[in-house]
């Protein structure tokens, strides 16, 4: 299965960098709308079937350009939500923010009694993207079933930039947790893997540039 991870476009909470992660969320700025409207071009060259996103609004009018595109729906799922910051949420100093990916690497190293006072639990951050992921790969062997012209159906999902890295940082058997942690993900930056939970994820390209 090929799958595309897409980061939402540009928030007002991104302007100030503030950890915004709860529901329903800011929308997009003038530049995420138009972030989001040339994913259509980006992404043209994708067999795309289905398109899935978080419940936060910043990410469905992520999608809705491509849905609009594609003459799809978007399969809208709570687990590709954002990682909860807890008693950190809405903070923009330097020091809360190292905090939150601190948490997040420590999840990708393994450690995962690692938590923020308020936050979500490792072990549910995982399951509940993981529950989604196989979801998506249900829906995908369902298309290519039906389109035997296209092999490898593709599923594009949009989400959050630290719940896209800590997940990539665990599961893709390419990567470790010493890239995840140092790689940024840009507003609508794509994450291209393929493979399937049974057999592991392997990212193919990041943001555009290979990962051998």
């Amino acid at each position: 299965m090929r799958l595309l991870l897409i980061r939402h476009g540009q928030t007002p909470s991104n302007v100030i960098r503030a950890l915004d992660t709860g529901a329903p969320g800011p929308g997009l700025t003038e530049l995420g709308l138009q972030q989001a409207a040339a994913l259509v071009a980006a992404l043209a060259s994708e067999q795309i079937g289905a398109l899935f996103a978080s419940n936060l609004h910043r990410a469905q009018l992520t999608a809705a350009p491509l849905a609009d595109a594609l003459g799809l729906e978007v399969a809208v799922r709570e687990g590709l939500r954002e990682i909860a910051a807890g008693c950190l949420e809405m903070r923009s100093d330097a020091e809360s923010i190292v905090a939150y990916h601190g948490v997040l690497e420590a999840w990708m190293r393994g450690h995962h009694d690692a938590r923020l006072d308020g936050g979500e639990a490792c072990s549910d951050v995982y399951a509940r993207f993981n529950a989604v992921i196989e979801e998506a790969e249900a829906v995908a062997a369902e298309l290519a079933a039906l389109r035997a012209e296209t092999p490898r159906a593709v599923v594009a999902i949009v989400s959050h930039g630290a719940m896209i890295r800590a997940w990539c940082g665990r599961h893709a058997v390419n990567l470790g947790a010493d890239f995840a942690a140092a790689q940024n993900l840009a507003n609508t930056g794509i994450v291209v893997l393929t493979g399937s939970s049974a057999e592991g994820w392997t990212v193919e390209t990041w943001e555009g540039s290979a990962i051998v």
